[in-house]
């Protein structure tokens, strides 16, 4: 499918979210991405797997990296999409093919920007962090990852929001003995022996940290539970799965003795953890992307309290902000929507940044 870069940033939205791009099944979009780069003579166009990147050759002191996921969640009967009123609905119209059609449409059109600019456009960012098509190119390919500051296009209202928490996934382990259910005094039920920490998570009461001028909230929940063989027999093991999402003043390690500490008495096993990222908002290219939202109309800078990839560009020293068109609640609900103003008001934004007028 062809794409046309030089209609409006919202039109282009509605193209985007009906090709279809479940994580895993990016190909058709990133076809028709890439298709659709490799006729700018200005880019320099890379592709790993379904992960593409388009740079400029410009000379100029400093690189700006724009980056954004191809991939949605599942499709709930919410496609194909629709322009109604001003309003782009259907899946991905949130998180986050609108800021895809304002990176595509600002690369197609900026012709004389104040930076070198890197355009990314990657792979399975809704599923588990290990298949991340960014973080396959900072590992295969980090020559092309490489920059002095990093905007991360997902949904954040037309606001710049800073960071981001960190992620850690447990599994508290409850031991027990099995037996009979006529004869429980003969065991002991793992899944009873797991109600302390459910109070425990209960009881929970999450902080808000203030870090470098922003508040992430912070939250610890049982998000899965697991346990019993037969309904006749007294289970020997249970399993709560526990969240756990952290400001980005600790660190992985950190956020793992607090989870260890909370859960002391049980088999606590990490099954996934992923550091969070400081503002950034002290650099200078930061600011001034600051002064350009507030030029726009946009609100002042927030934090980010779910994880996304700004981590993976703190990691490599690389400052790095949220900003893009759509509610970050409305992300992967059914009734997905976004309006369409705001996709415009997020590519002019950009603009104004990029081409250092604002």
């Amino acid at each position: 499918m062809a794409l046309d870069l030089s209609r409006p940033p919202a039109e282009l939205a509605l193209a985007l979210v009906n090709i279809a791009s479940v994580s895993g099944q990016e190909k058709l979009l990133a076809d028709a991405v890439h298709l659709a780069l490799a006729a700018l003579p200005h880019l320099q166009l890379d592709r790993e797997g379904n992960a593409i990147v388009a740079r400029t050759d410009l000379g100029r002191a400093r690189r700006v990296i724009l980056a954004g996921h191809l991939d949605t969640v599942p499709v709930k009967q919410n496609l194909p999409g629709r322009l109604d009123e001003g309003v782009l609905w259907g899946r991905g119209s949130v998180d986050m093919k609108g800021g895809l059609a304002a990176m595509l449409s600002l690369a197609s059109r900026l012709n004389n920007p104040v930076y070198d600019l890197t355009w990314v456009f990657y792979d399975q960012e809704e599923v588990a962090m290990a298949l991340s098509g960014l973080g396959r190119l900072i590992d295969r390919r980090p020559e092309l990852i490489s920059g002095d500051f990093a905007i991360l296009c997902e949904p954040t209202n037309g606001s710049i929001q800073g960071g981001c928490n960190g992620t850690l996934r447990a599994a508290v382990m409850a031991h027990g003995r099995a037996a009979h259910s006529a004869r429980p005094w003969t065991g002991l039920n793992a899944i009873h022996a797991l109600v302390p920490a459910l109070e425990r998570l209960a009881e929970f009461e999450a902080p808000s940290i203030r870090v470098d001028g922003l508040d992430y909230r912070e939250s610890l929940n049982a998000v899965g539970l697991a346990g019993g063989t037969a309904p006749n027999v007294i289970p020997d093991r249970a399993v709560v799965t526990v969240n756990y999402r952290f400001a980005p003043d600790k660190s992985v390690d950190q956020a793992i003795q607090i989870v260890e500490a909370m859960f002391d008495g049980y088999t606590v096993t990490i099954e996934d953890a992923a550091p969070g990222a400081r503002p950034g908002l002290d650099d200078r290219l930061a600011q001034r992307l600051v002064r350009a939202v507030a030029a726009r109309g946009g609100a002042a800078p927030r934090a980010k309290l779910g994880w996304t990839d700004v981590a993976r560009f703190g990691a490599l020293g690389i400052p790095a902000v949220n900003l893009g068109p759509g509610d970050p609640e409305l992300a992967h609900q059914d009734e997905e929507a976004c309006p369409a103003g705001q996709i415009d008001q997020v590519a002019e934004t950009l603009r104004l940044f990029l081409e250092g007028t604002a």
